[in-house]
Formats: structure tokens, C-alpha cells, sequence
């Protein structure tokens, strides 16, 4: 049997890029799975909405938010499991609205940590990113490399991080933290580089816009990122320990693009745009995972490479390009 079949597990931010296929692969192994998804008049469960109908019927929707302790109280309540994946990501947003990234990604992670010990799960699984690296003071990055908040969104992680950290030493709370380098796939936001690219291309647009070419990114495809949560919450030997999960490899933006000529059997034609362009002190040059102990932790070994990663994603721009706004990509 799937160690996962009735297993009741509760995903926040379910409805989101990465929690969506986080949800839907938990479905697929027969988890109960309760979801914390925001509220909206419209009744919308985000990417949740694109699930096979069999599999969307079982899910139970919480919709409220992190900020609210007394409904993550209710939600946390008889699971055996929680990913804790809600947060404020998008990095520009950071700039001009700091104070919303703390009351979130800060304080409505403090809010998980208290249910989940007040509850007794077995695993809280918490959600960390690779912006709280900085740039990289060597590579590859290892958990050992300091911590530099270069933006609010990062600086707002890190701290969540350590709460998260600061909860298993000193109250046992049995967290593990999972640090995802730079996840792309189906139901990624156009603000973010691999859909910026394909979906400015399949739109017909020529030039595309981008940002700076010179940054590197660890892509790491979605499916891959979504095994190593589901591997993490199973692994004892990670309890309060915090674990990269990536590609193991870089890629220049002008790479990527590249990358995406061959994918797409086009070329593509260049003009940068200083509006994707972060604060000179706070872009991050280089990211590259060191993966060496979710390796040995619990085997993780990404599988998909990204000529195939930008097929599939490509594929499913194909399908949904009118959802995308690639005329006002900077959202």
C-alpha cells in the first residue's frame, strides 16, 4: 500500500503553482487531502480549478488565510501531515508592499508551527526558496551557506525559516525544510522567467522582453521539485534539518532562451527591458544547488531535463495562452 492511501494531509496554499501539483500528486496516491486555499467571492480554487474532476471532488477546501490563526487552527486539526507552502512570492510586489511579506510569509508560518504543535502531527513539511541564499558565495550551494536577504520576499523567508527551525529545538515540533532552487512548469505565472519566455513567443510577439541575461538559475521542473516534498515528509533523518532540492546544474537566462529556440523549433529575437530589471544590490547573479543531502537523506534525483521541461510547459501555455497577460508579463 502507498504510504500516502488515507492518509489525511492538509496542503496550504494548495492552490498555487507548486501546491497545486503537490495536491493533485497526494490525490493520486490516495491521501485525504484538506486544503487552505485564500477566499474569493467568485468561489475560484485557483490552479486547483484545472484537476481532473474525479480527483477535485475529494478534496476539502478551508478557504481562509495563514494570517488568520484561529482558521489554520481549525484546518491543522486531525491531519497527520501538513505542507506549508502559502506565501507572498512575487519578488517586485516585496518591494512596494514589505510589511504584507511579514504578516504572511512570517507571521502566518508562526500560525502553522503553533497548530501544528498544539495538534501533534507527525510532519510539518515547510516550504523555504533559494532567495535566501543571495547571491551564491560559492558554489555549489550547500545548507551551510550564509543567509542574505537581497529583497523583502527573502528577507521575510528567511525568517520563517528560522521560526520553523527554532520550533523543532525548542518544543520538538517535528518540521522539516524543504528549499526548492528555481521550479518551472505548467500553471507557473508569467512573472516568472520560463513562462515570461514561452508565452511571450507562442503569443507571436517578436522581440520578446526580458530582463537582465546574465543572471544563472538552478531550474528545477515541477514534478521533480513535487517528489522531493513528498520524499521529505516520509524521512525521519530530516527532521529540523533544512534540504536543498534542485537541478544540480545552471543556466544563464540567455541559455534559457536558447534552450527555448530548440524547444519551440523557432528563434527567438531579444530586447531587454529595464523594467524586469531588480535594484542593483538586490538581484541574485548565481544559483546552483547542491543536492548531496537529499540525496543521501532520501535518495532525491530530479529526472527531468529541461529540453523536456520546456516541451511540457510549452504545451500547456499552447492550451491556456489566453489566461496569460504577456502584454503586461510584469505582474
Amino acid at each position: 500500500m502507498d504510504f500516502w492511501a488515507n492518509r489525511p494531509v492538509l496542503v496550504t496554499g494548495a492552490a498555487g503553482f507548486i501546491g497545486s501539483h503537490l495536491t493533485e500528486a497526494l490525490l493520486q496516491r490516495g491521501a485525504k487531502v484538506r486544503v487552505l486555499i485564500r477566499y474569493n467571492s467568485a468561489g475560484r480554487r485557483g490552479h486547483l480549478d484545472e484537476l481532473p474532476p474525479e480527483l477535485a471532488s475529494k478534496i476539502e477546501v478551508f478557504a481562509t488565510t495563514v494570517e488568520d490563526s484561529y482558521a489554520v487552527d481549525r484546518a491543522v486539526q486531525g491531519c497527520d501531515t501538513v505542507f506549508h507552502l502559502a506565501a507572498l512570492i512575487g519578488i517586485p510586489y516585496s518591494y512596494v508592499a514589505p510589511a504584507h511579506y511579514v504578516a504572511t510569509n512570517i507571521s502566518g508560518t508562526l500560525h502553522v508551527l503553533e497548530a501544528c504543535r498544539r495538534h501533534d502531527v507527525r510532519r510539518l513539511v515547510h516550504t523555504s526558496t533559494s532567495e535566501t541564499y543571495g547571491t551564491a558565495q560559492y558554489t555549489p550551494i550547500d545548507e551551510k551557506h550564509p543567509l542574505v536577504g537581497q529583497s523583502p520576499y527573502s528577507a521575510s523567508k528567511i525568517g520563517a525559516d528560522q521560526l520553523a527551525v527554532s520550533y523543532f529545538r525548542s518544543f520538538g515540533t517535528p518540521v522539516a525544510i524543504l528549499r526548492p532552487f528555481n521550479t518551472y512548469g505548467p500553471r507557473q505565472s508569467a512573472r516568472a522567467i520560463v513562462p515570461t519566455i514561452l508565452s511571450q513567443v507562442l503569443a507571436g510577439r517578436n522581440p520578446i522582453r526580458v530582463g537582465s541575461l546574465t543572471p544563472q538559475r538552478d531550474l528545477n521542473y515541477v514534478a521533480d521539485t513535487v517528489q522531493g516534498f513528498l520524499e521529505i515528509a516520509k524521512c525521519d533523518a530530516a527532521l529540523g534539518e533544512v534540504v536543498n532540492v534542485g537541478s544540480g546544474r545552471t543556466w544563464t537566462i540567455a541559455e534559457v532562451i536558447a534552450q527555448a529556440e530548440i524547444a519551440l523549433g523557432q528563434p527567438i529575437a531579444v530586447q531587454c527591458d529595464d523594467q524586469r530589471v531588480r535594484p542593483a544590490q538586490s538581484e541574485v547573479e548565481l544559483l546552483l544547488a547542491d543536492t548531496q543531502k537529499a540525496k543521501r537523506l532520501f535518495n532525491y534525483a530530479p529526472t527531468v531535463t529541461l529540453d523536456e521541461g520546456l516541451r511540457r510547459t510549452a504545451d500547456y501555455l499552447r492550451q491556456r495562452l489566453q489566461h496569460y497577460r504577456v502584454d503586461d508579463y510584469n505582474v
